[in-house]
């Protein structure tokens, strides 16, 4: 057998189509039942695409520049700049690519982060699109097989020879000419996770599928295999603290941050909530949650700005006065008052305009709210409580420009590969673009 590809969400997939068409041989191994494949994929919506002409669905432009400049904005220039351009200029390939193995489009809905010129929205979301990649895969001779769970990889020096697994309760071995590990980073793994978190990970939510436990980056690692990115970076939204311990997915998060203002339980502010555009800071929320006392927050807003984001899952807990507020998220009254008061007191005059960034901002006022500062005075108050919800670890292995891996004496490995999430520490080492995810598994 030619290549093994373990992991079958989007990278994975794509790896496995791609080597089955060039005339490779492919087995792919996923740890979920059928079920509940596809990994991370399966919550998605989109994957942010560089375009210099207006698409079927996306409106004007979006360049190579723009996209370099918003990923190294956020991610403060922890990123690898030639495999983020790598992947910036082959992004727009990639549309053609989904669709000619059977994904559809849409335009964005309201509500969907302004992502309309950046994103490209797969018509019935990542379901709908794991559905067309595995038909193509199947249909293209691509061998499948569910509930295998890699535990042990077998390298000799760089060279990968066969992958050891566990199936339906006996121990399995397979091996190949070359190994695709496209098999997510280690957040469900709540060992793992508590090395790098302590206590604090004990109150983490994870956003998507509970399989993707590290094993074989550990594997990886623990065989040379040249490290990327840091334990403690992740992909981490604050989501509603009402959210499943795992699998909740994008329903869970919530998109009223930059519309009101976020406190933790000693009812204090504790940063920016209108620092940028939502779809290039709701990435750093689940963080900033994560360093306050007992990892959890809320985000309180008035009636005036209620139907400005996309319904969450979960309804707001509501009150008529502030008062009652504090009462409800059983958070200190007097100092719930004085924060908004104060807050309120700080808004300067402006136009206000949710659309751009309008510099209706707090005056006097640390941490400063730098857009869209409206006081907090119109009941009904609403509030939604947030924990940090992970969605993948920054973790990973470094890959070269085929997406080879880099051994750690500085050496390419012989056929050792990556794609995705565990290799997405290269071009995302902190913070996040919405959509990068599927775009760099998909290149």
């Amino acid at each position: 057998m030619d290549v093994l590809v373990i992991g079958g969400g989007n990278a994975g997939l794509c790896a496995a189509i791609s080597a089955r068409e060039q005339g490779a041989s492919v087995v792919l191994l996923e740890r979920a039942p059928f079920n509940m494949r596809g990994g991370n994929t399966r919550h998605i919506r989109n994957f942010r695409m560089m375009h210099n002409e207006p698409t079927e669905t996306l409106p004007g432009t979006y360049t190579e520049e723009e996209f370099w400049q918003d990923l190294q904005r956020v991610t403060g220039s922890h990123t690898n700049e030639a495999l983020a351009r790598q992947m910036i200029r082959a992004s727009y390939p990639m549309l053609d690519w989904y669709k000619r193995h059977g994904a559809y489009f849409q335009p964005s809905l309201k509500g969907t982060l302004a992502l309309d010129r950046t994103n490209a929205f797969f018509l019935g979301g990542g379901c709908a699109l794991l559905n067309a990649q595995y038909i193509a895969a199947q249909q293209r001779g691509v061998q499948i097989f569910y509930d295998c769970d890699v535990r042990q990889l077998e390298i000799d020096g760089s060279c990968f020879k066969a992958a050891v697994y566990q199936h339906a309760g006996c121990t399995r071995r397979i091996s190949a000419k070359a190994l695709v590990a496209a098999c997510g980073g280690f957040q469900a793994n709540s060992e793992w996770m508590s090395e790098v978190w302590g206590d604090a990970a004990n109150n983490f939510l994870i956003r998507g599928t509970p399989y993707n436990e590290g094993h074989v980056l550990k594997s990886l690692l623990d065989q040379g295999v040249a490290a990327v990115g840091e334990a403690d970076q992740c992909h981490a939204v604050a989501i509603d603290a009402r959210a499943p311990k795992s699998d909740g997915g994008i329903v869970t998060r919530l998109d009223c941050v930059c519309f009101g203002i976020v406190i933790n339980n000693k009812a204090q502010r504790f940063y920016d909530e209108g620092e940028d555009f939502w779809p290039k800071r709701y990435a750093i929320w689940g963080r900033m949650v994560a360093q306050q006392p007992g990892q959890i927050a809320y985000v309180i807003i008035d009636s005036k700005v209620a139907d400005q984001f996309m319904p969450p899952v979960y309804p707001a807990l509501r009150a008529d006065s502030l008062p009652a507020m504090a009462a409800e998220l059983e958070v200190p009254e007097q100092a719930l008052m004085h924060t908004v008061q104060q807050f309120n007191a700080a808004v300067a005059p402006g136009n206000y305009d949710p659309s751009v960034l309008d510099g209706c901002a707090t005056a006097g006022l640390t941490p400063v709210k730098s857009n869209w500062a409206l006081p907090i005075d119109t009941p009904p108050y609403m509030a939604y409580p947030l924990r940090p919800g992970i969605t993948f670890t920054y973790l990973g292995v470094e890959v070269d420009s085929r997406a080879r891996m880099n051994m750690a004496d500085g050496l390419p490995a012989q056929n050792l590969y990556a794609a995705g999430e565990i290799m997405a520490g290269n071009i995302t080492g902190r913070g996040y673009c919405a959509g990068t995810g599927m775009t760099i598994g998909g290149v």
